[in-house]
């Protein structure tokens, strides 16, 4: 496998993590095979150590863990006709209010 066709995702690189370390691996062990099999590609010793104790802890999932803040409003039908009713309601109405009005973001 070349180097340049070595780049995996964040979510391999942890699968590959979790089956070292379910096979006993030490985080050392791991770091040193995937450099060896990746070179300049392989996670970093941090990121190997972190997840590996995750997973020697018990966690299960490669996948990344929901951060917080406010949802993404996705565009919908009553959405746009609620807008369409503010704006020709009054023509002068803002950005920031209807986004108040209707508890969306401005985004």
């Amino acid at each position: 496998m070349s180097a340049e066709s070595s780049n995996l995702s964040n979510i391999e690189y942890r699968a590959v993590i979790k089956y070292f370390v379910k096979k006993g691996k030490t985080p050392k062990e791991i770091f040193e095979d995937m450099v060896s099999v990746l070179q300049k590609s392989a996670p970093s010793y941090t990121m190997v150590k972190k997840w590996a104790r995750l997973f020697q802890q018990g966690r299960e999932s490669c996948e990344d863990d929901p951060r917080p803040g406010r949802p993404v409003t996705v565009v919908t039908e009553e959405n746009v006709r609620k807008i369409e009713k503010l704006v020709l309601a009054d023509q002068r109405i803002k950005l920031w209010q209807i986004a108040e009005e209707l508890q969306i973001s401005k985004e």
